[in-house]
């Protein structure tokens, strides 16, 4: 198994030719041994002790096993003789013994160091499987037929008796360091921190690794190796990640904070390379199935529990309700016989399943209830816990160093730390990073301001930290500033992400909406910023716009002309619609939407060649518009061109909720006096049948509740 995980692993890092795993079949005598003198020559000419850092006895054992066969090659291409068939075969699987030789050397050259020792066994057993594969080749190769002369004849029965008597080879001195290795996360699992003079011994002296660039190198192998997880190779995904937290701590311990201008960024720092924010960030947005959104905020349910109704709501969404004082169902309005919220247990299961499979974070809340079970979600071990605690520790106290690289570097690292796992939010926040990295945001340097928005933004997605942001004097102040004057794009955008995030509690959807200047910031970046800058700017005014008391501000502000103005625009729509159904819930918003002469065009328009969410958003929208815009508004979406067919081509081929409100719509419009006629009369005889059974379907559907899309934050 680790033979094939090894292979399999190169082959991924290389893509090696075909020819590297089919033997020749075509060639002539001459030709196939001269294809082995080549092929023999690549592997010990990609040799070099100063590749390896391990397992250089058995590479060295290797090569000159390929070296005898090298002379034995080289004799039968001088002396021109005819080779025997089974020599002939024998030397075809030699072929694919020394393709194997050459992916295995490379392996050993190009993994990292850690890697390399935590897969000291495994290595080194496939260095005695192809010792044992050449011996059995030996065992059948028709040596007595070939007329060599004696020396080389000798060297080959030599090579011959060497095989047979080789034995695995485990060097100790290798096993020892791994050994050591795996005693600092035991010392760190007990809550202890290794002592820095033994740590510098090993890093430095054993493993050779002299420099932050080393260890950088180190971190982003094993985390590919995480990211790829391979189930059948040792050690486990969660040793993996105790070991990225052993070695970013001494990176720091060890290596400082100070680093060149190039790996800094500064000059250059917004050429796209790996690592830069820039580059890290892509369509990170991703809509959220409409059942696991609340239907009281809207939002992704992280604790989903079900009342006596039979309905499904998020625990902090209806425990608020219930608080308030109501004893109705917020969507069915029946009254409830019991107070008693029972956990969904499959529900927030398949939530959790989703948020994985669509790199989204998922922590649920803790929850002093001890019948609430909480998913099981994958974490660090605790030694990689509290591994990544100290080397928090040690960034934040580089956060209050006087010296400006040394603080962007760490907010670059606590930004990198905050990405994955509850428990890394929790620690930096606890560590007091949140009034240092405010701090940083109104820096002049373009690269800190970035990182340390980011840091933020990730920090935010565990629930408590948005609380521990939003009650920071002057933290939210900050990052709206950063919205509207931030150095960069990518700052500018992630302040906006950050917006969204924090108003997934519901309470600070107004404190945020009322931040001078914050909606039109994202209403000036929904109408002007990159693709995906709109699109972090037209998910935070959806979210916002699911608060009733907001919608004055939004007018205000602009925010309405800025989403009409993306109806049509391409990544953005389909949010912007469903953000101005929400507003058009109320008067005032059905009012001012009207007034915008764009508005009932563009969601046609949408109606025509949108999206199936982006046409069910846009259906959602007229109807709430005619429903609270007046008379007015309903002749004026009914008196649009083309509105009849798209509405009826709706009417059967929409989403089933797209469906629904189509219906309702149409209700509505033939209700209207003023347009009536317009449905009545101005549609063909066919049609009119169609409609008035689409509007008998309508009544069945009189008490559908309109539940807008919900979008889920990123972690950058």
């Amino acid at each position: 198994m680790a033979s094939a995980a090894i292979f399999s692993s190169l082959r991924r890092r290389r893509s090696p030719s075909l020819e590297a795993f089919l033997a020749p079949v075509h060639l002539s005598d001459a030709a196939l041994v001269q294809t082995l003198v080549v092929v023999s020559g690549e592997v010990i000419s990609s040799f070099s002790d100063k590749s390896l850092p391990f397992q250089r006895k058995n590479s060295r054992s290797l090569i000159r096993k390929i070296e005898i066969f090298v002379v034995l090659f080289e004799f039968l291409t001088d002396s021109s003789s005819i080779l025997p068939s089974t020599a002939i075969l024998c030397f075809k699987e030699l072929y694919l013994l020394l393709y194997r030789s050459k992916i295995l050397l490379d392996y050993c050259s190009q993994s990292s160091r850690l890697w390399l020792l935590l897969q000291n066994s495994s290595i080194s057993s496939h260095f005695h499987d192809l010792n044992q594969d050449i011996s059995t080749l030996l065992d059948v190769f028709p040596l007595k037929e070939l007329d060599l002369i004696q020396d080389v004849r000798e060297q080959i029965e030599l090579l011959h008796k060497q095989s047979r008597r080789a034995k695995l080879f485990i060097d100790q001195s290798d096993e020892t360091l791994r050994l050591r290795l795996f005693s600092f996360l035991d010392e760190f699992e007990k809550g202890w921190i290794p002592d820095p003079v033994e740590l510098q011994s090993v890093f430095m002296e054993r493993l050779g690794i002299q420099d932050a660039k080393t260890c950088r190198s180190e971190i982003e192998f094993l985390e590919e190796k995480i990211h790829n997880q391979e189930g059948d190779v040792e050690p486990t995904v969660s040793v993996l990640n105790g070991f990225v937290a052993l070695i970013r701590y001494c990176r720091f311990l060890l290596f400082g904070y100070e680093e060149d201008d190039e790996e800094m960024g500064f000059g250059n720092w917004k050429k796209p390379r790996k690592g830069l924010i820039s580059q890290e960030i892509a369509e990170t947005f991703v809509t959220t199935p409409k059942d696991f959104c609340c239907p009281i905020s809207l939002d992704l349910m992280r604790d989903p529990v079900i009342i006596s109704t039979g309905q499904t709501y998020d625990r902090a969404s209806i425990s608020r309700w219930m608080e308030e004082g109501h004893c109705s169902c917020p969507k069915t309005g029946q009254m409830l016989a019991y107070s008693r919220l029972v956990p969904n247990q499959a529900l927030r299961s398949l939530i959790s399943q989703w948020c994985t499979a669509h790199g989204i974070p998922f922590d649920p809340p803790e929850s002093t209830d001890t019948s609430t079970e909480t998913v099981a979600v994958p974490s660090s071990t605790k030694a990689a816990n509290e591994a990544n605690r100290a080397t928090a520790d040690l960034l934040i106290q580089q956060l209050s160093n006087e010296s400006q690289g040394a603080k962007t570097i760490a907010a670059r690292e606590l930004r990198l730390l905050a990405k994955t796992g509850k428990e890394n939010r929790a620690c930096i926040a606890e560590a007091g990073a949140i009034p240092l990295l405010q701090k940083l945001l109104s820096s002049l340097n373009p690269v800190a301001q970035e990182n340390s928005v980011t840091a933020l933004l990730n920090l935010s997605i565990y629930e408590k930290n948005k609380i521990r942001i939003m009650e920071e004097a002057g933290c939210l102040r900050s990052i709206v500033d950063v919205l509207r004057f931030g150095h960069t794009t990518e700052a500018r955008e992630n302040a906006a992400a950050t917006l969204f995030s924090l108003s997934a509690v519901h309470d600070y959807k107004k404190k945020i909406t009322d931040e001078e200047g914050a909606i039109e910031a994202l209403a000036e970046l929904l109408k002007e910023g990159t693709p995906r800058g709109k699109k972090d700017a037209v998910t935070a005014l959806f979210n916002l716009s699911t608060h009733p008391d907001n919608i004055n501000r939004m007018i205000e502000a602009g925010a309405i002309t800025a989403l009409v103005g993306t109806l049509g625009a391409e990544g953005v729509a389909e949010e912007a619609a469903g953000a101005l159904a929400l507003l058009v819930r109320q008067p005032i918003g059905a009012k001012t939407v009207g007034k915008e002469e764009m508005a009932v065009s563009g969601l046609i328009g949408m109606m025509r060649c949108g999206t199936p969410k982006g046409k069910e958003n846009a259906v959602v929208a007229l109807l709430e518009l005619c429903r609270n815009g007046g008379a007015a508004a309903t002749e004026r979406v009914a008196r649009a061109p083309s509105f009849a067919g798209l509405l009826q081509n709706l009417l059967f081929t929409g989403t089933k909720r797209a469906q629904r409100k189509a219906a309702s719509l149409l209700r509505v419009c033939q209700r209207c006096e003023a347009a009536a006629p317009l449905f009545l009369g101005g549609w063909d005889v066919g049609y009119t049948s169609t409609a008035n059974s689409a509007t008998d379907r309508a009544s069945s559907f009189a008490h559908d509740v309109s539940v807008p899309m919900s979008i889920s934050v990123p972690v950058l």
